[in-house]
């Protein structure tokens, strides 16, 4: 049932606002200026970081290469990956640019480290690591508690794979983080967040736990080509971590996608949790999203901005922006395909138009960098 497959700006200032304010009460009015489109055009740009002086780095993931966007909109390629893999997870700090390459059929990923300027050099083998410790075997996923009879009509070599199943070796890094102990990494294949020392040695920081299952009809069952008589029993797809950032409290913040449908057509099941980088332990901190695929967290006001990809009334995507002591959201603003988000000083970078398909469901080279400048009194 893995895993990443894509199916089917004009209030995005909003989004700036509310990532400043406080989350209770405006104590500070922000001052916006833009947004400003940086760079047009781009082919899948699933993952940013942004540098100093407002530099941006933007995958454009499909293509296998990183383009470079200069404040001032201009843009060049500087680096790539092999021919037809993929080039994501992009980070930067210190000078330093974090990126990862993967195989279209995930028997391979690294992660590589780019000083500005300079050339790249491979930081850590993901896949390596993945082959041999598969962090998430821990879980289990498929269906649960059904009867023998039914499992005996499965067919494990089938598409639909077995009944259930314990986590599988599979890599697909889609997010990095550097920090001052290492670079951690949001594989959505694995199901886990990696540690990757700067002296290349990678370890499990979190796994995801299993989703919450979710009650098979029988038309679920007649469209996977599940067994008839797995209706009205419960299947537990696979987490799927897609960004990984740090909060205020110290404690690292992961968007993840649902496994199986990304849409609604399961309902809202994406999700954002938590986890203790000093022992492992992960907390569920909201659900409710629909394609979520990168997050921002303000460390001043502990509000956290979403991006979702197939998300809003129309299912064309929107960013929302909630805080964690609040059951409401305080904001969901219709962004037409964003799929990355990062507040860098008082700065929120976006990328939109990422997945947006042409007649025949293919997606079409017209996504953007967009900057929101914000400014508080006294600024």
């Amino acid at each position: 049932m893995k895993k990443l497959v894509f199916t089917a700006v004009a209030c995005v200032t909003a989004v700036a606002s509310a990532m400043v304010a406080a989350p209770a009460s405006a104590v500070e009015i922000p001052t916006l200026g833009g947004p400003t489109v940086l760079a047009s055009g781009l082919f899948l740009p699933l993952s940013l970081g942004v540098g100093a002086g407002g530099t941006t780095y933007v995958s454009q993931n499909a293509l296998g290469v990183l383009t470079k966007v200069s404040p001032d909109g201009t843009s060049s390629v500087v680096a790539s990956a092999n021919p037809g893999d993929e080039l994501g997870a992009v980070s930067v700090r210190s000078g330093t640019v974090y990126y990862s390459t993967n195989t279209q059929d995930h028997t391979a990923s690294a992660l590589y480290a780019m000083p500005v300027g300079g050339m790249s050099a491979p930081l850590a083998d993901l896949y390596a690591y993945e082959s041999t410790a598969n962090p998430d075997q821990v879980n289990t996923y498929g269906f649960v508690d059904l009867p023998q009879a039914c499992l005996d009509q499965f067919d494990p070599a089938a598409p639909t794979g077995p009944a259930s199943y314990a986590g599988i070796v599979d890599t697909h890094p889609y997010a990095s983080l550097p920090l001052d102990d290492a670079v951690y990494v949001a594989d959505a294949g694995a199901n886990a967040i990696l540690k990757v020392g700067y002296d290349g040695t990678v370890s499990t920081a979190a796994v995801l736990p299993a989703g919450d299952p979710i009650m098979v009809t029988p038309e679920i069952a007649a469209g996977v080509g599940f067994p008839a008589c797995t209706a009205g029993f419960g299947y537990r797809f696979e987490p799927v971590p897609t960004d990984v950032e740090q909060g205020g409290d110290g404690w690292l913040y992961v968007t993840s996608l649902p496994g199986g449908p990304e849409d609604a057509s399961l309902g809202a099941r994406g999700a954002v949790y938590r986890f203790n980088p000093a022992n492992g332990d992960v907390q569920f901190v909201k659900g409710g999203f629909v394609g979520a695929t990168d997050l921002a967290v303000s460390q001043r006001t502990g509000l956290i901005a979403v991006t979702e990809l197939f998300g809003g009334p129309n299912g064309t995507g929107q960013v929302s922006v909630f805080h964690p002591t609040l059951t409401e959201r305080v904001l969901q603003i219709p962004v037409t395909s964003p799929s990355a988000i990062e507040l860098a000083g008082n700065s929120v970078y976006v990328t939109t138009n990422s997945f947006v398909a042409d007649a025949t469901g293919a997606p079409q080279p017209i996504g953007k960098v967009v900057k929101l400048s914000v400014s508080l009194g006294g600024d």
